[in-house]
């Protein structure tokens, strides 16, 4: 048997052992862990310093990381917003429920009444649910976050940028208004430099009214998302810029939350999740270069290739950190791959709920992997843009198939920008990733351009 299997068998049984004694007590308190999941709209992977940032600070996020494991191969399952969040609140592809965003003016299209989400299942366990920030899964009445498991709801009912001129098929009627539960209570419009600070105090108030039961604070930021703002006192504070600015507010928003995570007594009970819906822009359109909008006021990839929108690895991997003191070892990175469909699967199980038997759930359970496994559950990642299947990534490898850029292979531990296409060199392999998205395309419906 070789050292990486005893490893291996060794970490499993250590989450045997831990997890079950941990459990036992959980129980024997009565108390169920809490869960907050931050998600930024737009981070780009390269965004924090603890991934790499030469000039944006991020020193609570890199706590956070360095208290729990941090991982380099996280991903989101779609490249823009609404499918996006849709994966990450359900568990499966967006392909399975809406593929493509949605916002104004169109009030019938949104996640299906009939998906169940994380906040749906905590509910039914006795937690506390709220909604802070970017929704964007639908703002006609019955996809409000309130008909969607979420008790409460503070914040805008799809992206900032839902504005004239920004957005030339809206009308004079269709304002930018910030939600209470399920009515809009005041026009925001351009004046979004409070929303950060004001999001991260209701994040706050909504932990102290409810630290007597169990809670899911779902805190969706509507940064970095453009166009960017940041209230004053955090003007001028990074020398990345306005940007930096942005991301440092986050930063900070970050660091209360964990800072009243301690004050309530509720730090080991909790289980913190940081992570963002998707790369960010690059090449922005002229369009949106007004009001103040720059070029540069978009994140970075890092080393990655591609952006926002791209079935590039700069539009789907995101930074993922996950934080549970004395449940998770901390100081740890892993490369190995895990996406936010996944965040799913690992709630129910940490939080004692029950998954759904009646549809296809495509996350895996991290419980293992943050336990000390050596290899992640999660193994194969297909890349969809909108409704077209472009890519599928297994372990080190990528393949890729577009109808522009015909046929890639990649090997991302060697080559994580995508610069070198060894396709030529590894026929057998891509033959067989082929048929991998002639499969996921016939399962799903996705439309596949086969590339031959």
């Amino acid at each position: 048997m070789n050292l990486k299997k005893i490893l291996r068998i060794a970490g499993f049984t250590a989450l045997f052992f831990g997890f079950s004694t941990v459990a036992s007590a959980q129980q024997q308190k009565g108390q169920k862990p809490n869960v907050i999941l931050i998600f930024a709209d737009d981070m780009g992977y390269g965004d924090l310093s603890c991934y790499g940032h030469p000039v944006i600070q991020t020193p609570n996020i890199d706590k956070m990381a360095y208290e729990g494991i941090r991982f380099t191969s996280f991903y989101a399952a779609a490249s823009v917003c609404t499918p996006s969040r849709a994966a990450l609140l359900t568990g499966s592809y967006p392909i399975r429920n809406i593929p493509t965003n949605c916002g104004p003016p169109d009030l019938e299209k949104g996640l299906p009444v009939s998906e169940i989400t994380i906040a749906n299942m905590l509910k039914d366990e006795g937690y506390a649910t709220m909604a802070i920030g970017k929704w964007h899964l639908g703002h006609g009445e019955q996809f409000l976050p309130t008909k969607r498991g979420f008790d409460r709801f503070y914040g805008l009912p799809y992206s900032n940028d839902m504005l004239l001129p920004w957005c030339p098929w809206l009308s004079e009627d269709d304002k930018l208004y910030l939600y209470e539960d399920d009515q809009p209570v005041k026009e925001i419009g351009w004046e979004q430099d409070k929303l950060t600070k004001n999001y991260t105090q209701r994040a706050l108030d909504f932990m102290e009214a409810n630290s007597g039961e169990p809670f899911f604070l779902y805190l969706a930021h509507s940064m970095p998302h453009l166009p960017i703002a940041t209230s004053e006192e955090f003007r001028g504070l990074s020398k990345g810029g306005l940007y930096g600015d942005v991301i440092e507010t986050i930063d900070w928003s970050t660091g209360q939350i964990l800072l009243k995570l301690k004050e309530l007594g509720l730090d080991e009970n909790t289980l913190v999740i940081f992570t963002s819906d998707n790369g960010p822009w690059h090449n922005l359109p002229d369009r949106m270069l007004q009001r103040g909008v720059e070029r540069w006021h978009a994140g970075s990839t890092g080393l990655l290739r591609g952006a926002k929108a791209s079935t590039y690895e700069g539009g789907f991997r995101v930074p993922g950190i996950i934080r549970w003191v004395t449940h998770i070892e901390g100081n740890r990175v892993t490369s190995e791959i895990a996406t936010t469909m996944d965040l799913f699967t690992t709630i129910a199980h940490v939080c004692g709920a029950s998954l759904p038997g009646d549809r296809k759930i495509d996350g895996k359970n991290l419980l293992p992997l943050l336990n000390g496994a050596l290899e992640s559950p999660t193994e194969t990642l297909f890349y969809c843009r909108g409704e077209n299947l472009e890519a599928v990534r297994q372990g080190k490898w990528k393949y890729r198939v577009t109808e522009s850029e015909g046929i890639q292979l990649f090997n991302l531990l060697l080559d994580p920008a995508e610069m070198y296409n060894v396709a030529g060199e590894y026929p057998d392999r891509a033959s067989e990733m082929h048929r991998q998205l002639e499969q996921f395309s016939k399962e799903t419906g996705a439309r596949f351009e086969t590339g031959k």
